[in-house]
């Protein structure tokens, strides 16, 4: 957007220096990706920029990572993704619909002690992870679901509830309960009030503290490491044992589609928001 003809010089410095050094920013956080892309299409089997790559000619690059990463029978990272993939779908339900009700009781105004139940419940963002892992792990393994997938399911959800509860909260923020009254006064139950009243109105706030709740299980590398067995490695456990043990190319594959699902997922949550602005009168 161009500013106004009557801006004065120095607010004019000011603004493009501030666009400047933002621009900067924003490269310098996302420069690592340039290295990556292209890497991953490598076709040699060492992770460098050969001369063919360099000169751009085609012989130089390659889908062959990305096939081992897919069809690759003696490497394990079809296990992985089976297992990431069955982690974090279920992780995800369960933070959804725990996340979701905390902020639906934190959002009553008969709600007492809200700022402490507020930081109890995202506290497990606050306390570092290698804390929570140990804690998790001595708890799983005393009641015998170290190295299950039932196990880091349910840490999962603990670490994946709190952005459930905060994009929620965040959509309740101005909510219009005069509408949930008037269903109340027409002689409807409160189950039906919220399935067909409330929960339309903050499914966009739903889905984004999901979409959250999924990217955190499916990227999640301390608290799996204290849990996980052989049955049980998930993407990022395969990829950190990758760099230490066997530095292979697919690692470039694999972090370039987590890259770009990271990056649907940030677009899918962003328009929900603007979606949920819409709805609430906010943003028109």
């Amino acid at each position: 957007m161009s500013l106004p003809n009557y801006t004065p010089l120095n607010y004019r410095i000011w603004h493009y220096t501030y666009l400047t050094f933002c621009g900067l920013v924003f490269f310098f956080l996302i420069a690592p990706l340039f290295v990556i892309l292209p890497l991953s299409f490598n076709a040699e089997q060492y992770i460098h920029f050969s001369a063919k790559m360099l000169a751009l000619d085609p012989e130089g690059f390659s889908l062959r990572w990305y096939e081992d990463m897919i069809f690759g029978t003696k490497n394990p990272w079809g296990l992985a993704t089976k297992n990431s993939l069955i982690i974090a779908f279920f992780a995800t339900i369960g933070s959804t619909i725990l996340g979701t009700v905390a902020a639906l009781g934190l959002s009553s105004r008969h709600m007492p002690y809200k700022a402490a139940f507020m930081a109890l419940l995202i506290s497990p963002m606050i306390v570092p992870l290698i804390i929570s892992g140990t804690a998790i792990f001595f708890f799983m393994a005393k009641v015998g679901l170290a190295a299950t997938h039932t196990g880091i399911i349910l840490s999962h959800i603990i670490l994946g509830t709190p952005f459930v509860v905060i994009t929620v909260t965040a959509t309740l923020t101005g909510f219009d309960h005069s509408v949930t009254r008037a269903a109340a006064s027409l002689g409807s139950n409160p189950v039906n009030t919220f399935m067909k009243i409330t929960l339309p109105l903050i499914m966009p706030g739903v889905i984004s503290g999901a979409l959250f709740a999924f990217v955190t299980s499916f990227d999640e590398v301390i608290v799996v490491l204290f849990l996980a067995g052989l049955e049980n490695t998930t993407i990022p456990i395969q990829m950190w044992v990758g760099l230490r043990e066997q530095l292979s190319p697919t690692i470039l594959a694999v972090a370039t589609c987590l890259i770009i699902m990271s990056t649907l997922i940030l677009v899918s949550a962003e328009l929900l928001r603007r979606r949920s602005e819409r709805l609430r009168g906010i943003n028109r």
